[in-house]
């Protein structure tokens, strides 16, 4: 593999602007290949800023079109998007969160103060049952994350019996709130950020914590519980380590947290305006989780070989300061080609990790960081982000098919390598195949030859998601600056086809 340092980039890539060649081989004939979860296109909202409200709720009263107070247009968008599962209510929130105040007639909730995120007032009206409404409009698992900092194991037993249960002293409170069927629950979260805004523990503490909540969440009436530990923020492989050593026999899943920034100090840097070294310094950043995948699920393999317990990686993505004139704890930023490119990238790296990663959850659905959707009013856009998930369902729940490739290597100005070329395949339910590939090379078109094992296309079609520049965003009142289009530079030649891949570009290829 060549290596390129950064300072040398733009000199080496103008003498290989003429496209360069990679060998990409398909093998589709390979066997016991594990299957991509769908739930790695999971969702996250939480209490933030306007992610529920404006975002996704409205009320019934709202002069905005909604179906009983979700908004019409996001559900129509999220139903595009096969959301798999969805992650609610936190995140931070989730440790001051008490579910009590947000069940029963509207009136009678009480406020809050959401401490977290801007000091803005929580008046709960979206609360479980709007909630587990969403999702069964919406066909996705709910994931909950109970409250362990500020709550009680009581608190959160009563909130699964309540949620699961058909009889008993909870679920007639359930059916004096309106609804007499429990609904199905399978993803519990012990906690959120044990180790910081969810309580501030030692991993030993943290541990015992977990084995005692986790004892008293019983399973009712044939619902079956995934009960998951609150695991580690990026490279704190210890966290890992202590939970695997002192509570992997309790947990079904672990989860991990790995965000795109620059640092928790000082400015992370503008969603919009940046320049092409800040370009390469956040994608080389989203690349690394690649290896922060491998360390952590090699301290997994160590005390669990068999791969019992899961990894979720429940909260990704890009974090930017926010937009100027918005409320600082509101996390709300732009998405630009940059954030599709992350997304692409980081997708292409998790399909790698299926035998162990179960899950991910994107940060955040509607109007919050790496947003699917940003709202104004009436108004609705749809992210880059957004139209990479899109782009890509077709890999959920789908076989993985292994590939391998001489892709050359950039060094960024922070000095983390990345790729210059990232590619994905999967064989779907029907037979069909779906080769994805992102080149994040800003000024250099890629030729790519892919080789197949056995197969000899016949119809090929394909997207491509590009803008005119890496700065480009889509904004409200406005023509789409990004938006997939049909991609047609697709040469075929028995087993093989050629495709020419446009600078900064997400290509999807179906066979």
């Amino acid at each position: 593999m060549k290596r390129i340092t950064f300072a040398l980039l733009f000199g080496v890539l103008a003498s290989f602007c003429a496209n360069a060649q990679v060998q990409v081989n398909v093998h589709e004939e390979a066997e016991n290949q594990p299957k991509i979860h769908k739930e790695i296109y999971g969702q996250f909202a939480e209490h933030l800023g306007r992610c529920i409200y404006d975002g996704i709720w409205v009320g019934p009263e709202s002069d905005i079109p909604n179906i009983n107070g979700y908004r019409k247009d996001l559900v129509e968008a999220l139903q595009t998007l096969k959301v798999p599962v969805m992650r609610w209510p936190g995140g931070c929130f989730a440790d001051e969160y008490h579910w009590m105040d947000g069940v029963g007639p509207k009136e009678n909730r009480p406020m809050m103060i959401n401490s977290n995120w801007g000091g803005t007032v929580e008046d709960n009206s979206f609360g479980t049952h709007e909630f587990f409404n969403l999702c069964e409009m919406l066909d996705c698992e709910p994931y909950l994350s109970g409250n362990v900092g500020s709550g009680t194991v009581e608190e959160l037993a009563k909130w699964v019996e309540y949620i699961t249960a058909e009889e008993g002293t909870m679920a007639q409170l359930r059916k004096e709130h309106g609804r007499n069927e429990p609904w199905k629950l399978k993803y519990l979260g012990v906690g959120n950020e044990s180790w910081g805004c969810g309580g501030n523990m030692r991993p030993e503490f943290y541990a015992d914590m977990y084995r005692r909540y986790a004892t008293y969440c019983r399973e009712f009436d044939g619902n079956r519980l995934y009960k998951i530990a609150s695991g580690a923020s990026d490279y704190d492989y210890n966290w890992t380590k202590v939970l695997m050593d002192r509570a992997r026999g309790h947990m079904h899943g672990l989860s991990l947290h790995y965000y795109t920034v620059t640092g928790w100090t000082g400015p992370k840097g503008p969603a919009l305006g940046f320049d092409t070294d800040s370009y390469y310094d956040i994608v080389a950043k989203s690349v690394e989780i690649d290896e922060v995948l491998k360390n952590h699920e090699a301290i997994m393999d160590a005390y669990d070989p068999q791969r019992r317990v899961g990894l979720l990686l429940d909260e990704w993505g890009t974090w930017f300061d926010v937009e100027p004139g918005t409320n600082p704890g509101h996390l709300y930023q732009q998405n630009t080609m940059r954030d599709a490119m992350v997304a692409a990238m980081s997708l292409n790296i998790f399909h790698r990790h299926t035998e162990r990663l179960v899950m991910a959850n994107i940060a955040q659905i509607v109007n919050v960081l790496q947003a699917m959707i940003l709202t104004k009013g009436s108004e609705i856009v749809l992210t880059p982000t957004y139209h990479v998930f899109r782009m890509y369902n077709v890999h959920q729940d789908a076989t993985y098919v292994p590939t391998d490739y001489n892709e050359g290597q950039l060094v960024s100005p922070s000095g983390r390598i990345m790729p210059e070329i990232s590619v994905t395949a999967s064989r779907d339910a029907e037979g069909v195949l779906h080769v994805s590939i992102a080149n994040p090379v800003v000024d250099k078109a890629q030729t790519l030859t892919l080789n197949f094992d056995e197969f000899k296309p016949k119809n090929v079609t394909g997207e491509v998601l590009a803008a005119k520049t890496i700065q480009s965003y889509n904004d409200f009142g406005k023509e789409p600056a990004v938006a997939p289009k049909p991609f047609t530079a697709i040469k075929k030649n028995g087993k093989s086809v050629t495709v020419t891949v446009p600078a900064a570009s997400v290509v999807c290829l179906t066979f």
